[in-house]
């Protein structure tokens, strides 16, 4: 069964390590292990939805608790000088993990355009 977890459910099921920082009923967060910031946490939902392409109506409240956790995340880690939050979407997009999630960056001044 563990064969066809994607590995952020391995971490969230504590079967490989993560740094965590916040974990409730429907998700957790956890310290990127390649931060491309001074704070880079992912805000991973426990139901495993691929990407946000993949994400559903019935999944509009989990969607929003994810971004409210985001905030509240950087609130405890001290990002009051502002964050950015990103959501990867594909390979073109970046994402490297099929298990949607948030990244939470900051820590010092992002630039624009990103990538």
């Amino acid at each position: 069964m563990s064969a066809s977890k994607t590995l952020f459910s391995r971490i969230i099921d504590r079967e490989i390590p993560g740094e965590f920082v916040h974990e409730d009923e429907h998700c957790v967060a956890i310290r990127d292990i390649h931060p491309a910031a001074p704070v880079h946490v992912l805000v991973i939902p426990r139901k495993p939805i691929a990407r946000i392409a993949e994400a559903e109506p019935g999944d509009a409240q989990l969607l929003g608790h994810l971004l409210l956790t985001a905030r509240s995340v950087a609130a405890k880690l001290g990002l009051s000088e502002g964050f950015r939050i990103v959501i990867n979407n594909g390979p073109h997009g970046g994402e490297t993990v099929p298990h949607l999630h948030v990244h939470v960056l900051g820590g010092r001044p992002l630039g624009w355009p990103p990538g």
